[in-house]
This record gives C-alpha cells, structure tokens and sequence, in this order.
C-alpha cells in the first residue's frame, strides 16, 4: 500500500496555504499548447501543495466536477469548455541532493531538465525541449529518444483522493508501462504533487544513448555516452525539425506533439497488418517493427498515417497535420476543437482502412471523444 506522507517542517512555511487566485468563465484555450477550447466555469489556480489539496477537497466534497491542468501540452478540451472547476496547478520546486531530484509538479519540465544538464546529471537529459509540467511526466509515463521517465522516477508524492490524506507511491507501484501508469489508469484517484527521481552522474557525460535517430545525428554508436549538452542540444535541435518545441510564432507547433500512441500489436495481429502492407504497397515493403514485450511488435503510428495518405500538411481546414512531422494534429490559428477533432477522426478512420490498425489518441479529450 502507499505510505502517509508528510512534510518536513522545514517546508511547511513554503507551503502555507494561502487564498488561491479564482476565475468564473475563464478561458481555458491560453492554457493548452493546442490554443483550443472553451471556458471553464471556474478557474482556480494553486501555488502551493497545500492549496492543490484544498481546492481539490473542496471540489470532491461539493461533489463538483474536476480537471487538473498544468502545462496544458496534452489536453484536448470541447469547444463547450468545462462545467466545473479547473485546477491549475502552478506549484514551484527543484530540490537536489547529490543525485537525488525532487520536482513540484507545477515545475516547467523543459526548464527542469536544462538544470540537470547543467548539474551534469544524467538520466533526462534526451526528453529535453517536451512541453508541459513535471507533475504529468508520471501520468503518461512521457518518453522520447530512449528516454522514458518510468527508468528515473523513484517516488510520486501524490493527493488520494479516495483516502482524502498525500501518499508516496514507489516507481514500482505506479505500475509504469508505454505511455501508461496507474494515475492514467484511475484518473480520478490521484492528484501529483511532486516527482522523485534518482539520476546519474556520469563525469558530465549522458546514459548511454538509446535510439537509433539519436545515435545518428550524434555520430556515435547504440549505447555509448556523449557530453550531457551535447545530447541535449541535438534532441533540441531533432524536436525541432520535427515542430516538436513551442514557439508561438509557429503553427506546427500549436499541437500536442504526436497525438498518436504507437501502436502494439501481437503476433497475429502483426502478421495481420503485414499482410495489409504487402497488399498496399507491394511485396518488398516493410513496416517498421520494434520489440514490444513477449508476443509483442510495436510499429510506427508516423509511418502509417503517411502511408495512408495523410503526408504532411494535410488538410485544407483550419486544423491540420503538421508541415513538419505526420503525428503532429496541429491549430493552423483559426481552428475550433471541433476541427481539430475531424481530422482526427479522418486519420483514423483512414489508416484503419488502409492497415486494419486502429490509432489511438495520445492526449487526454475534455467533453469530446475521437
């Protein structure tokens, strides 16, 4: 079970709960990296643990609806808003102790992970430039370049709550898996409040690289290390080829980086969708294939949109697929979520046409369903 959990009194005065700032009919779309969304009809925003755990409280004994938001970089709100209250959780804290990091999880992750790089830490340094908050880096097990969170994070101090008291929950029992873990899983169970890893120090040098884009646009082989800035800048640089880092001046940016989970299929189902393949494309054609546990291939989701039709830049609304990566689902400045849902749906209905794979959904939909 996971442990009761209390702060320290050195960090008590940090975390006073003090009157939390409220908005009614609030405009939520200024919140997520997608810019969509209707408003909420309240919006309280907290600056500390102890006012995340009151607003919550308050909510769940009025029996009131209740979104949590943080970074906003994986939410797909309606276009009706949210009938309820909006937590925002704008918590502040980077504690290290040798190679010990804690995070608030209102913490701005991309900021976080230049710390550690600067603290010649390794262990995050290739999800650098990943949009969004520490505190939702436990909720979708975030990963990219050989990276996943789930292989540092030790601890998650969490709200339950069902129990009504903060709880610390190991890595182990956060029950971490591709793009997936317990606070995914029970969604209304759990608030994060901070998130413990345990990092390397390398002599300033980075976990040994992971991925084969990687390893090639650094000039190294699987499993050797560089400098820890040196893996940093090129995940920068390769994130944003991809419109894969905000910037508010570009469109394909306007996104919630790849809005499509890789998919996993078991044998049958791979033997399935190679058959498909070589039907579609020809006999010599191959479909990218990853290990993915006993019985398991992962493919690429990026390969089949764009082998179903959808290249990039699709669209001719005001949503469309990125000019710059094919899993990217992007607000061209004009779009409703609305928009942005249909060509969801176009994508899927597309490549499950063409494949028999269904794509499923990366961000977590608000008041709408793909």
């Amino acid at each position: 079970m996971p442990g009761a959990f209390a702060f320290p009194p050195s960090q008590s005065k940090a975390r006073t709960l003090v009157p939390v700032h409220v908005l009614h009919d609030a405009p939520l779309a200024p919140l997520t990296t997608f810019r969509l969304g209707g408003p909420a009809r309240r919006l309280v925003t907290a600056t500390s643990d102890a006012e995340v755990i009151a607003a919550v409280g308050e909510a769940d004994a009025a029996g009131e609806p209740l979104l949590i938001v943080g970074g906003g970089s994986n939410l797909v709100i309606g276009d009706k808003g949210f009938d309820g209250t909006v937590l925002r959780i704008a918590t502040r804290g980077f504690e290290l102790d040798g190679t010990r990091l804690e995070l608030a999880a209102g913490e701005v992750w991309s900021d976080a992970v230049t710390r550690t790089v600067d603290a010649r830490l390794a262990g995050i340094e290739c999800l650098a430039g990943i949009p969004g908050s520490a505190g939702a880096t436990p909720i979708q097990n975030v990963g990219a370049y050989g990276q996943d969170v789930s292989a540092t994070i030790t601890e998650v101090v969490a709200y339950d709550r069902v129990g009504r008291q903060v709880v610390t929950l190991t890595g182990e029992q956060c029950d971490f898996s591709y793009r997936h873990s317990l606070f995914k899983k029970r969604p209304d169970a759990y608030v994060v409040l901070r998130v413990r890893f345990a990092l390397e120090d390398a002599g300033g040098l980075s976990a040994p690289i992971a991925y084969e884009q990687t390893a090639r646009a650094l000039g190294v082989g699987m499993g050797e290390r560089v400098p820890l800035a040196h893996a940093r800048e090129t995940v920068l640089r390769l994130r944003a080829s991809k419109g894969m880092v905000l910037d508010p001046e570009d469109h394909d940016t306007w996104s919630a980086g790849s809005f499509f989970t890789n998919p996993i299929l078991t044998n049958e189902e791979f033997a399935a969708f190679a058959g498909r393949v070589a039907e579609r494309l020809g006999p010599e054609a191959q479909a990218p294939a990853f290990p993915a546990g006993d019985g398991l291939t992962k493919t690429s989701a990026a390969w089949l949109i764009d082998k179903a039709g959808f290249t990039k830049g699709y669209g001719a609304g005001p949503a469309r697929i990125s000019t710059k990566h094919t899993l990217a689902l992007t607000n061209r400045g004009a779009a409703t979520t609305e928009d942005l849902l249909g060509l969801a749906r176009e994508v899927v209905t597309g490549v499950h046409a063409a494949f028999g794979v269904t794509l499923v959904n990366e961000p977590v939909t608000v008041g709408v369903e793909i």
